[in-house]
């Protein structure tokens, strides 16, 4: 390649000193003039010749330097390459070694195998001998007894298995019976304390919620304004509400009717502040009820926060504070929820303190129990399982997520605190005044006890008595034994408990009577 561009500049430059002489001829200058331009044409070439032969050393020592660095390269190759293969060799080498060792010591331990097999069958050839004698001896022996006895083996086998399953069976009741009486003894004992103790620690309201709520006036003339010219005022609160205004000849009140305590308690205070203010019309009505809707939400997170303060119970989320805020506007069976709820969450913490548990945790798990009554959306889920929801959704605590399923057996209790909460919302709920009852629904109730208790065969009649509370059920003696009562009470409660809604416990009691009448003529 360098000889090639030397061979091109010298061209490049006899070319040129062509031009130059030809130029200097034709122009036919002074001979000083040739003279000069063939000294300068002979400069030139020696200074193309001179920087040919430098290009020339350079070309060739960067070829050398190429030659060198290449060659170095595949020297370093090599080398790893027989060292890979000498590594390669000397583990081939070690394994072959050591799999020539393993076929020596395999080879060494068959032939134990083999002198160990021997024994053992020479050992089973003694021993086959030995049970073949003994076998012709037992024959003899079961001869014998059969003809002493004048029964069969089988017969005797089976007639002794026959007495010793009765006699077992008998003992094993006797002590199944033993243990559960003293269980439950000392059980309820126990749990009667337990609850006893927790719930006279605790005290709460029995007033009941109700579905209106009448708004005093300080006069009736009052009660034009509100209805308004045709009626448009009263319209007016009645659609922005959601409320029935009744306006009747009640001196100095107005009826505010809706089941919804949050609905009537917004209709409560925008009339306040509507009959404060002075001027009622539907426009004034609208900006009311809805300046009024917003600071009833700010109350909501006010009173959810003064609740979780008072309990005690720290990091709940702002979403569930909330929740439990708008427990205030809200009752089930009549009773409050908020009151209920926080009456469960004490009566949580007390029973949880008794048995050596959380404290903290239950009443947590007791204040949220019912927060699924109180949804932001409608949702075809029971308030049980919507509120495990809504509280796996906030990061609840996994204990606290069962208890809330839980709390109607509508989920497996999978925590000890599950049983606790279901057992204070029971008693919470059956305070007595603590909820109410529509007549036709309790009378409903009554009616379905009984017959659900007269489908069993062997019941003769069945009273549901103390309000509900206690099912008595009085079977016939000649059809239903003693063991049976048991079993059939079991049976009853179950189904209740399965097929019925009710609030409290129901108690159930089978009464067998027996009556022996003879007459002396």
């Amino acid at each position: 390649m360098g000889t090639i561009v030397l061979t091109i500049i010298i061209g490049i430059v006899g070319v040129v000193a062509g031009i130059i002489i030809g130029k200097l001829i034709f122009a036919k200058d002074t001979r000083k003039q040739v003279e000069d331009a063939e000294q300068q044409a002979q400069r030139i070439i020696a200074d193309a010749q001179m920087q040919s032969e430098t290009l020339k050393k350079e070309k060739i020592l960067e070829a050398k330097e190429r030659f060198v660095q290449l060659k170095s390269e595949h020297d370093k190759e090599v080398i790893d390459k027989n060292r890979k293969i000498a590594d390669i060799e000397n583990r081939l080498k070690q394994k072959e070694v050591s799999i020539n060792q393993k076929e020596v010591n395999l080879d060494k331990q068959l032939k134990d195998n083999e002198s160990i097999k021997e024994n053992l069958n020479r050992q089973l050839e003694v021993v086959s001998q030995k049970r073949t004698e003994l076998e012709k001896h037992q024959e003899e022996h079961i001869r014998r007894l059969e003809k002493i006895a004048a029964l069969t083996a089988e017969e005797a086998r089976n007639q002794l298995i026959e007495s010793l399953k009765q006699e077992a069976q008998s003992r094993a009741l006797s002590i199944q019976q033993e243990i559960i009486d003293d269980a439950k003894q000392k059980a309820n004992k126990e749990a009667r304390k337990i609850i006893i103790q927790t719930i006279q620690r605790t005290a709460a309201e029995q007033a009941i919620e109700n579905a209106i709520t009448v708004f005093n006036l300080e006069t009736d003339e009052i009660k034009g304004q509100i209805i308004g010219r045709e009626g448009r005022n009263i319209r007016a609160i009645e659609a922005a509400t959601g409320v029935d205004l009744i306006v009747d000849d009640t001196p100095e009140a107005i009826v505010l009717s809706s089941f919804d305590p949050l609905r009537r308690e917004i209709a409560r205070l925008s009339l306040q502040r509507l009959i404060s203010d002075g001027r009622i019309h539907p426009a004034r009505i609208e900006e009311v009820v809805e300046k009024t809707r917003k600071q009833l939400e700010e109350q909501i997170m006010e009173i959810g926060e003064r609740t979780v303060i008072e309990l005690g119970i720290h990091g709940l989320h702002k979403e569930l504070v909330r929740i439990v805020g708008k427990m205030r506007f809200r009752s089930s069976y009549g009773q409050n929820l908020l009151m209920h709820s926080r009456e469960v969450a004490n009566l949580c913490g007390l029973m949880a303190s008794e048995l050596g548990m959380n404290p903290k945790l239950a009443k947590r798990a007791g204040l949220l129990h019912d927060i699924g009554k109180v949804p932001d959306e409608e949702t075809e889920l029971s308030h049980a399982l919507l509120g495990a929801k809504l509280a796996e959704k906030f990061g609840e605590n996994p204990a606290v997520i069962n208890a809330i399923g839980a709390h109607h057996d509508e989920m497996e209790m999978q925590y000890v605190i599950s049983p606790i909460i279901q057992a204070c919302d029971a008693i919470s709920g059956a305070r007595p005044g603590a909820r109410r009852e529509i007549m036709q629904q309790y009378l409903q109730r009554i009616k379905e006890l009984e017959t659900l208790a007269l489908t069993y065969q062997g019941v003769e009649k069945a009273y549901a008595i103390q309000a509900g509370r206690e099912l008595r059920v009085i079977v016939e003696a000649d059809k239903v034994t003693d063991n049976d009562s048991d079993k059939l009470s079991f049976e009853i409660a179950q189904k209740i408990q399965t097929d019925m809604t009710y609030p409290g416990q129901i108690k159930v009691t089978v009464i067998r009577e027996k009556r022996a009448v003879n007459i002396a003529r």
